[in-house]
């Protein structure tokens, strides 16, 4: 039986996490405040996987990256390598759609501080082996961060000691191309850790990779 890909919007399973998000509804009633569902289409070749929604970003908008500085990053450079098209304004009605890509989280649920447990990260995975499943005509996975990583690779059946960590690293796990890079926080810009630059270099891998 294959894996469900999207959680309900009361999921129980990580009591920590449906704990925060009550209690966020009870504050901001007009936000998502439930699971962020994937976004873009199922027959997308490329999935991107970040590693959890924000608290006033996705969180708050229901849509993966959208409201705060990283979609800001990752959204316009999906538009400059063809993986998305139309305008984002961080609103999940903006009317942006991907081409050929998909986004999720490895966790489905804002965590406090943005830091899911292992507990959570574990639970959530059957969600994120649903999601890969589900995608008939998937080539490859952008991985942002470790946590996104290893939870990854951890769904496709292989170990983080086996396929370690590199921002900009491309490995095969089966018939799947797995590229990994820091994530597209403002933390990671900010610092210097990851800049545009770099972070458009890997989605020029990914655009030669699948053409």
């Amino acid at each position: 039986m294959r894996a469900p890909t999207e959680p309900g919007r009361d999921c129980p399973l990580c009591p920590r996490l449906a704990a925060f998000r009550e209690a966020w509804r009870a504050r901001e009633s007009t936000w998502h405040n439930a699971p962020v569902p994937s976004f873009g289409p199922v027959d997308a070749r490329l999935l991107i996987v970040g590693l959890a929604p924000g608290l006033r970003g996705a969180n708050a908008t229901g849509r993966p990256f959208t409201g705060d500085y990283a979609g800001d990053l990752l959204y316009e450079t999906l538009a400059a390598f063809g993986f998305a098209r139309g305008d984002y304004a961080e609103r999940a009605d903006d009317g942006l759609s991907l081409v050929d890509c998909r986004i999720t989280n490895a966790v489905r649920c804002v965590p406090p501080e943005n830091k899911p447990v292992p507990a959570e990260i574990n639970t959530c995975r059957n969600f994120l082996t649903g999601t890969i499943a589900a995608l008939p005509r998937l080539e490859a996975i952008l991985v942002l961060g470790r946590i996104a990583h290893d939870s990854t690779v951890r769904a496709l059946g292989s170990t983080p000691s086996r396929m370690p960590f590199a921002h900009g690293k491309r490995q095969k796990i089966g018939e799947l191309t797995l590229v990994s890079s820091y994530h597209c926080s403002r933390y990671n810009t900010n610092t210097g850790v990851l800049t545009p630059e770099m972070f458009r270099a890997v989605f020029a891998d990914l655009r030669a990779l699948l053409g």
